[in-house]
């Protein structure tokens, strides 16, 4: 168990101990929180992506998740919905829908991490993604993007025109 401690300043300008995951479990629940705000983070794609790194990009195996958005572009709900190995993650698009159903949303940011910090996206990714699309269109639900997520980088395949 690592025993490390970190001193951060507080609001009021004094130092205190914390625990580096205390501190990861904080920033995440107030990224949570900014991107919670009507439309304030959906049409900022830094924000996003910074979010996703947080939640993915230290991760040591694959793991696929979905950020549920509603029909005012506003974060419904990121669920981590599966999980693989190293190299690989099997997804099912039923899964996806029943999801998207459940949260009423109207569109959906895909996501997964590659552990080995390449972001390329695999012809699987791509396969995946089309098929996620074509299913999940058939119940109006869009995708915005598929991120990948290194350890200290993210790929859109949206802006390479892969969504």
């Amino acid at each position: 168990m690592n025993n490390s401690v970190l001193y951060v300043r507080d609001a009021g300008g004094h130092y205190v101990a914390a625990k580096p995951d205390v501190l990861i479990s904080a920033a995440l629940k107030a990224m949570g929180a900014d991107l919670r705000q009507p439309g304030a983070a959906m049409g900022n794609p830094d924000a996003v992506r910074q979010f996703l790194q947080m939640r993915l990009g230290a991760l040591p195996h694959e793991m696929f998740g979905v950020m549920f958005i509603d029909s005012q572009n506003r974060l419904i709900e990121f669920e981590e919905m599966f999980r693989g190995t190293l190299s690989s993650c099997s997804v099912y698009p039923r899964e996806v829908a029943v999801r998207a159903l459940h949260h009423r949303a109207a569109s959906v940011i895909l996501a997964h991490n590659h552990p080995s910090n390449d972001v390329t996206p695999s012809r699987a990714d791509e396969r995946l993604t089309a098929t996620l699309k074509a299913a999940l269109a058939l119940i109006d639900v869009q995708i915005l993007d598929h991120i990948v997520v290194g350890a200290d980088r993210s790929m859109s395949m949206a802006e390479r025109g892969l969504v």
